[in-house]
């Protein structure tokens, strides 16, 4: 999905982990909605560095357009915590990342994306915010169920019916691959928010910010970075084509 050319009047709420695909969708953002806040949720994650480098991104990506620091509002981190637990899952546990029993990875937290857009939505109702942006995506999914279009068609429509509001959801990524996204950043923001999302977003899903590659930070072995890596190279390649 290309950037949009005109500002429209609403007001978006951006669901922000700090990871690459969040900091894209913000960027997104920002670059179409006239007000946007953003909101990050600590659902007992296995690592904490998502919810520290959240911040960083955050803060830098005001500071690499003015209109963007204009635009950019209040942030808040929702402490759920307690649903961490009770999804147990690889991303909250400490259980190897593999194809678990019910034919979805253990790295799989049962209705995520479900309890964020309803929390999402909530605020976004106290807030006066029309849209939820989200960085879903059916293209490179990994086989979450609640990163399907339809799945998130259906919440989009409880949402507006549940909270009595014009709510709709956004979501940039949706059809396309890693490569892309890579693309769409640098659409969106250049070399500026390219090298941002390298030195600072996290994807790994094992924490390791102790490894430099190419693409950014990781272990370069999670399904997260083999993702995040594989995305650069098709993005790389299509340059130089």
């Amino acid at each position: 999905m290309a950037a949009a050319d005109t500002i429209t009047g609403k007001g978006a709420l951006v669901l922000f982990s700090g990871g690459q695909d969040s900091a894209t969708c913000l960027a997104h953002a920002l670059t179409r909605y006239e007000r946007v806040e953003t909101i990050g949720f600590d659902y007992g994650q296995r690592h904490r560095i998502e919810l520290e480098a959240r911040l960083k991104v955050r803060s830098a990506m005001a500071g690499l357009k003015p209109e963007w620091a204009g635009r950019l509002g209040e942030d808040v981190t929702v402490d759920i915590s307690g649903y961490g637990k009770l999804a147990e899952s690889a991303l909250t546990y400490e259980r190897v990342i593999e194809m678990g029993q019910s034919g979805l990875p253990t790295s799989f937290v049962p209705g995520r994306n479900l309890v964020f857009l309803a929390m999402a939505g909530a605020h976004a109702w106290r807030r006066g915010l029309d849209v939820l942006v989200a960085g879903m995506c059916q293209t490179d999914y990994s086989g979450y169920p609640d990163c399907r279009e339809d799945t998130l068609k259906a919440q989009e429509r409880a949402l507006a019916l549940g909270l009595d509001m014009d709510l709709s959801l956004d979501t940039p990524l949706m059809f396309l691959t890693k490569g892309e996204t890579w693309a769409m950043a640098d659409q969106l923001g250049g070399d500026a928010l390219i090298t941002l999302i390298l030195e600072e977003t996290h994807t790994c899903y094992l924490g390791d910010r102790g490894h430099r590659h190419d693409w950014g930070y990781g272990c370069g072995t999670c399904p997260a970075c083999e993702l995040r890596a594989a995305g650069w190279q098709d993005w790389q390649e299509g340059r130089a084509s």
